[in-house]
């Protein structure tokens, strides 16, 4: 048997040490819209323990997957580790999801509970209404019965803080979270408990993270980077978390010095909101001293976050398929920050061409990250066969990520996986947004791409080509995305072509649309 650092360790493992050894230290900060509450291990434990045994209750066991559909509140990271403890899945969902891209990761992934909030609630019920599965509904935040749910206060009321010895095993699943892909569903990442405690580990170390750490939380939970490299990362060495409801341009500096926070973790668009924030005396004064990030800036939006707020950034590569970072900027050595580092312990990178071939230096290539299915990257999507097999091969995670990597190791990104669009942190398939456009029964043929944004990273651009006889505008067709898209899948521009440049085989060429489009801007 192969033994690694994760070999003997669950979630239940890591909580349950840290409470022993630190009880009364704080663990989580709250920050809701304001209003403060905070939990130390001890009493987050005793939640954990308590909603734990509400689920047995319940009937929730080994393997069984729970929908979390909240916004970021403390009951969310209750719910994550108690199901981890009684062995179920977590599969959080964006609650920006209207009903109809909520549907599909509830009943692809067999989710038997959801658990969501007062204001969230009529979509999870229009939901439920295709997805035979789900049981039960618990409603969180409310002290109001409504009809076919079970309030927090009462799942929870009677329950122990106590609980049973349960069997569960690294190699378990404990979380499915979806990650749009290049084609029209999300696919489901396998998380086990040995991924949360190899990544918690390995990223922990490369930023040097104490117990005398507080992360400062604003990015969603449903997010594989929260939870990944912040709440992970703070468990793992006893450190402590500030939780934001939501991200605030205005507040964040603020927020941060409040709370006492001394790392944090950004996507570039809402870095470039914060640079668009006017300038306060309080800038530099976060106490911040770390900002892990990903997704370029541009080096003048670099100079001036380094010399308005003071914080010292390091860019990183990761995916939610490869659990840490394979890539990262060195927080000791030379840190170029338009680049994503170099390749990090643990890890192996390789650069390849189509063919699979080792590519020269600074040469343009697929990103390939070796390690071991279920420990140091994915275990593979869930219910795809296929996709897992043609991302995952031979222990090497074909990212998709074009790529180049300089005389002295640092890569640089090239482009992104083809038809996806990063807008404001948010990946999108080209594809989702594609197949509701050519539901209106206006559109003959559609193709989306992203085009550049100097806030939002990427706007979206959908070309359309009429049904034979029919009539539409921009604006109908943005409405009609509206009713059945998250806000930030919504096309903001719409071109009508007669054609599209294809392929000899009918594909749309969308590298011509893209330089027809930058032409046009």
């Amino acid at each position: 048997m192969i033994f690694t650092i994760a070999s003997d360790r669950t979630l239940r493992d890591s909580l349950e040490h840290k409470v022993a050894l630190t009880p009364e230290k704080t663990f989580l900060v709250f920050d809701n819209d304001g209003e403060t509450s905070s939990f130390t291990y001890r009493a987050f434990d005793s939640q954990v323990n308590k909603v734990a045994n509400a689920l047995l209750e319940l009937g929730v066991q080994k393997g069984d997957k729970v929908n979390l559909h909240l916004t970021n509140c403390p009951e969310f990271v209750i719910f994550w580790f108690a199901c981890a403890k009684v062995g179920a899945i977590i599969m959080p969902t964006n609650p920006l999801s209207p009903t109809g891209e909520l549907s599909y990761p509830m009943q692809h992934s067999e989710s038997i509970l959801s658990v969501t909030q007062p204001n969230l609630l009529t979509t999870v019920q229009e939901a439920k209404k295709d997805c035979p599965n789900i049981r039960n509904i618990v409603l969180c935040q409310s002290s109001n019965k409504i009809a076919g749910t079970i309030l927090f206060e009462d799942f929870i009321s009677t329950q122990s803080d106590e609980l049973p010895s349960i069997d569960i095993n690294p190699s378990d699943d404990a979380a499915i979270l979806y990650t749009s892909g290049t084609t029209s569903k999300p696919k489901g990442v396998l998380v086990t408990h040995a991924n949360y405690v190899y990544l918690s580990d390995a990223i922990s170390q490369s930023v040097r993270l104490s117990a005398d750490d507080r992360h400062f939380v604003t990015l969603p939970l449903f997010h594989a980077n929260a939870q990944y490299y912040s709440f992970m990362t703070a468990l793992n060495v006893g450190a402590s978390v500030a939780l934001m409801s939501r991200f605030s341009a205005s507040r964040f500096m603020n927020q941060a010095a409040k709370y006492e926070c001394t790392i944090t973790s950004l996507f570039a668009a809402p870095m470039r909101m914060l640079l668009g924030q006017p300038n306060q005396p309080s800038d530099d004064k976060s106490g911040l001293r770390l900002a892990i990030f990903a997704q370029n800036i541009t080096p003048i939006q670099l100079q001036e976050w380094e010399t308005r707020f003071h914080v010292p950034l390091m860019q990183i590569y990761g995916m939610t398929e490869t659990m840490g970072q394979p890539l990262s900027n060195p927080l000791d050595a030379k840190r170029d920050n338009m680049s994503i580092g170099k390749v990090t312990l643990g890890y192996q990178c390789r650069v390849v061409d189509d063919n699979g071939k080792d590519v020269p230096r600074n040469t343009p290539g697929q990103l390939l990250v070796h390690g071991e299915p279920g420990t140091s990257i994915m275990k593979g999507y869930f219910k795809d066969k296929d996709a897992t097999a043609s991302t995952m091969q031979d222990g090497w995670l074909y990212t998709g990520d074009i790529v180049s990597v300089d005389e002295t190791g640092y890569f640089t990104f090239v482009d992104r996986a083809k038809d996806m669009i990063k807008r404001a942190g948010e990946n999108v398939a080209a594809g989702e947004v594609e197949a509701v456009l050519k539901e209106h029964p206006a559109v003959g043929d559609a193709a989306v791409i992203g085009i550049p944004d100097p806030i939002r990273d990427e706007s979206i651009k959908a070309f359309i080509i009429l049904a034979e006889g029919q009539s539409t505008t921009a604006e109908e067709l943005i409405l009609f995305c509206k009713s059945k898209l998250s806000k930030f899948r919504v096309p903001e521009f719409i071109e009508f072509l007669e054609q599209f440049p294809r392929t000899s085989v009918g594909k749309i060429q969308k590298h011509i649309l893209r330089q027809q489009s930058d032409k046009n801007t």
